[in-house]
């Protein structure tokens, strides 16, 4: 069981990176809330409507949060902003913060930089900037090509603006491209799903990711949906469409190699392959999360709250937690079988010290006998009858 963050005897409020574990870390994350809009299925936090000094500040703070990092070592070899709308920045202001970032962090072994753009806002001049300050990878939400489908998702672009928006991409020197699609929209048809992904196919991109539209709690679309104003998609048909995706995509030479995320070789996002093989990273800015070693919290989702702590001089963290040794492993576990490649056995005994086949023998032969996952004597993976109820089966393998 992970411990809570007074059971550490830590103040909720207080506290800092010298009580983490000792480790180098190699991922970068940077959450910048800032939207022009709220989008109706987003639970991520943002906000609207900022003024250009609270975003000097937001800026400012950010850095001064970095500070904080500096008795860790911190050697990323991935970054990821994400939001929000990062592109939001003003130009000054995402270049000051790219350039203090280098003068805080040992980026010597940097391998990604990847950047959310919204696809109606991209510039030429935006990235040609980013570009020349190192970042190398761009990815742009399209989630759909249907503009009546944009408007069921609230999405403020044309899609005639994702296309417009890759050129100028490439203008600026960028080859490391993604875009993001969302299937399972209301009254999308398979047919009109199709559509959406040969239209992103035919952008001739390495990386493709498309999401089934999940109803977070307290968002828009959910209320709708609660009140009874929209119709979600049956079952059967998203399952249809996650089908035609995998099958669309590798015809395209874009297989899976997670759930949702599809690329050419070796242009996998290689931020989320930290992410789902239990690697350490660092999460600054409102509502980011942090993960060393087994230790893990996120940042308070609140800018204000956020801004208040920074000032103070501690991280404003919430919902600290110690992950046990068994919590640790079922979760590795979990996230790796996420990937097609799935919990590959060398790997987990690296991570954890211990052996998948001995810590999950259960789990290993009763998956097995149903068919919802296949092993062999490098690891084990889930079945095409697995994929489907993946996340159940990752369940299966934490222990409480």
């Amino acid at each position: 069981m992970g411990q809570s963050l007074v059971s550490l005897g830590l103040p909720n409020a207080q506290l800092h990176p010298r009580q983490l574990p000792r480790a180098v870390i190699p991922g970068l994350y940077v959450h910048i809330p800032f939207c022009f809009h709220k989008c109706h299925y987003c639970d991520f936090y943002s906000i609207t409507r900022q003024t250009p000094e609270r975003i000097t500040r937001f800026v400012n703070l950010l850095l001064a949060e970095a500070d904080m990092w500096a008795e860790m070592t911190v050697r990323p070899k991935t970054v990821f902003f994400g939001g929000g709308t990062p592109s939001l920045l003003p130009i000054d202001q995402m270049h000051r913060l790219i350039q203090g970032l280098r003068e805080r962090f040992d980026f010597s072994e940097l391998n990604e930089w990847t950047v959310e753009v919204n696809p109606a806002t991209a510039s030429l001049e935006y990235c040609q900037m980013l570009r020349e300050t190192g970042v190398d990878r761009l990815s742009f939400g399209a989630q759909s090509f249907n503009r009546d489908e944009l408007k069921t998702l609230e999405r403020h672009h044309d899609p005639d603006d994702v296309p417009r928006s890759i050129d100028l991409a490439r203008a600026a020197g960028f080859s490391r491209l993604n875009v993001d699609l969302i299937y399972a929209i209301p009254n999308q048809s398979i047919e009109s799903w199709e559509r959406s992904l040969a239209a992103a196919i035919d952008l001739k991109i390495p990386h493709i990711s498309a999401y089934n539209l999940t109803y977070e709690p307290n968002t828009p679309i959910a209320v709708k949906k609660r009140l009874g104003l929209l119709e979600p998609t049956a079952e059967p048909l998203e399952i249809d469409m996650m089908k035609l995706t995998r099958e669309r995509l590798l015809t395209s030479s874009r297989p899976a190699y997670e759930i949702s995320n599809y690329a050419t070789p070796n242009e996998e996002c290689r931020h989320n392959l930290l992410y789902w093989t239990g690697g350490s990273y660092v999460g600054l800015g409102p509502s980011a999360a942090s993960h060393v070693e087994g230790t893990r919290f996120k940042n308070r989702p609140h800018l204000g709250e956020w801004e208040a702590a920074i000032h103070a001089g501690h991280l404003p963290a919430s919902d600290v937690e110690t992950l046990s040794p068994d919590r640790r492993r079922g979760e590795l576990v979990m996230l790796m079988l996420r990937l097609t490649r799935g919990v590959s056995f060398d790997e987990y005994t690296d991570r954890m010290g211990t052996n998948a086949q001995t810590d999950f023998a259960d789990q290993l032969s009763r998956l097995s006998k149903i068919q919802m996952i296949e092993t062999d004597e490098s690891g084990f993976r889930l079945t095409d009858k697995g994929l489907v109820v993946a996340d159940a089966i990752g369940a299966e393998f934490l222990v409480l």
